[in-house]
């Protein structure tokens, strides 16, 4: 059976359908699953496991230039690499106007039929082409979390039922290593804070970041600062800055109370993540991958929507809300209870 997924964006939502792969590959042995997606996050979807085929496109960038000769050589080069393969089922698991034109132009196989949502669910865009594209469009309750209406829409689509909790599926070797030997190597201690977000109010105050970076540093843990922009970098600089003064020292950058890291690809932010004792960050595509990744993780929320896109597992990967925004000491104690659920480290 041959099947396609369509999520092409952004970041945050990707990483929440990764679990779908794993539902069907569990459910449906041997069949090749293809998946439609920005090309910035293909990277991403390379370390699948069971994807079968990435299939990158960057309509975000040729909605900008549709009339352009290059773009219309560009589309025409994804239309042939999206129709390569004759698919049994396609499910849009976008629900937007841009995942129905992908699901339209693919081909389906003889008996194929193309799957979309039928509603919106509650905090999720939605539109309508969706639906009148499908074969089949299929109703999922209104208040459902992200990754569970991705779920929830490809089992009933393929006729399976889902029997455990989501399984993310990244493909890191490095992961088991790290994990298993983190606690004994203090070099290894290092906890990354994820303070930049496509959204303001969604962000938490530097100070807050500071206080939480000493409280860190004073257990023994570095911390790891990524950024994907100029003003992320200017707010790293600032809370790196801060914490390598309390040091008083001269200590390389391998050893400072806080590291900025380069600005990474996807492929190298998700390695570098991978091998933190832990994540703490604010509602963002790089702090869901943090739940992809079980790691031990707090996700801090401005606004009651945590229940939606925020880490479902529970225990070592929680979420922490309040308004205006979570307090140092709400935040600490989140992390000190993901860490004795996820490894006992000796004193």
């Amino acid at each position: 059976m041959k099947i396609l997924l369509v999520k092409l964006s952004s970041l945050g939502d990707v990483v929440h359908t990764l679990p779908v792969v794993q539902d069907i590959g569990a459910a449906l042995p041997g069949a090749q699953i293809d998946w439609v997606v920005e090309k910035s996050f293909a990277p991403l979807l390379a370390r699948s496991r069971g994807l079968h085929r990435v299939i990158p496109c960057e309509i975000r960038r040729w909605r900008k230039s549709v009339w352009t000769a290059a773009t219309r050589r560009e589309w025409r080069t994804f239309r042939a690499q999206l129709q390569q393969e004759a698919y049994d089922a396609v499910i849009d698991l976008q629900g937007l106007s841009k995942s129905a034109l992908v699901a339209r132009m693919a081909r389906l196989a003889p008996g194929g039929q193309r799957y979309a949502l039928a509603n919106q669910t509650e905090g999720s865009a939605y539109e309508a082409p969706t639906r009148w594209v499908a074969d089949v469009a299929i109703r999922i309750e209104p208040h459902t979390p992200a990754v569970q209406r991705s779920r929830e829409l490809a089992a009933r689509a393929l006729g399976y039922s889902l029997r455990s909790g989501p399984h993310f599926g990244l493909d890191l070797p490095s992961l088991k290593d790290q994990q298993s030997s983190f606690a004994a190597d203090k070099l290894a201690m290092k906890v990354a804070l994820v303070h930049g977000t496509s959204r303001a109010d969604k962000e938490w105050p530097l100070s807050h970041w500071i206080a939480l970076g000493r409280r860190l540093n004073a257990a023994g843990f570095q911390v790891a600062l990524p950024y994907g922009n100029a003003s992320e970098l200017v707010t790293s600089q600032a809370i790196a800055e801060a914490l390598n003064e309390c040091d008083g020292t001269d200590a390389p950058t391998d050893t400072a109370q806080a590291q900025i890291w380069p600005l990474l690809t996807l492929d190298a932010l998700t390695e570098e993540l991978a091998q933190c004792t832990g994540v703490i960050g604010v509602d963002s595509g790089v702090s869901h991958i943090a739940v992809a990744l079980d790691l031990p993780h707090v996700q801090i929320y401005n606004f009651d929507t945590a229940w939606r896109t925020g880490p479902q597992t529970g225990g070592r990967q929680v979420s922490v809300f309040a308004q205006p925004t979570p307090s140092v000491e709400a935040v600490w104690q989140a992390w000190l209870a993901c860490r004795t659920v996820h490894i006992q480290v000796p004193a």
